[in-house]
């Protein structure tokens, strides 16, 4: 599905609109992705930050420091805690939607699943699924495969 995808909070205070096609969309099943999305996995939709664009509102920061050291920031919304997007500290030229939040889900489909060795035992992973025991070596490994999707649906 082509952009823009536009999304927000559960309450409708907070409305975003990514306006350019996204980097890569995977599913991330470690353990902090687990408690921190409160599920057994989180998807992540990495943008460009300039391609995200804010209507509506005004998102809450949050950052959190992980045990392992890794830091945590992004917005939410103050009204109903909706988590939106992260803002990743190594990476500040892209952003994390929360691909749930966006108005239209119907065409997600994450191009791997990452952490799988931490997944729950109950998750059955598609028989095409792409899937990394811990994150791949290098990191831009789903970018290249999200890019070769696209090359190969054209």
């Amino acid at each position: 599905m082509p952009a823009p995808y536009d999304g927000g909070c559960i309450c409708g205070a907070i409305r975003y609109r990514v306006t350019d096609e996204p980097l890569t969309l995977y599913a991330c099943h470690c353990t902090d992705c687990q408690r921190h999305f409160g599920s057994s996995f989180g998807l992540s939709m990495i943008v460009s930050r300039t391609a995200l664009q804010l209507l509506q509102g005004h998102p809450k920061k949050y950052a959190v420091a992980l045990p392992s050291g890794l830091q945590r920031h992004g917005k939410f919304c103050g009204e109903c805690a909706t988590r939106l997007w992260g803002e990743p500290v190594k990476f500040p030229q892209v952003v994390v939607v929360r691909p749930g939040t966006l108005d239209d889900t119907t065409w997600l489909d994450p191009v791997a699943h990452i952490w799988t060795r931490s997944a729950q035992q109950w998750v059955v992973f598609p028989n095409d699924a792409l899937t990394f025991e811990t994150q791949p070596e290098d990191p831009l490994a789903l970018v290249n495969l999200w890019f070769e999707r696209r090359s190969n649906s054209d």
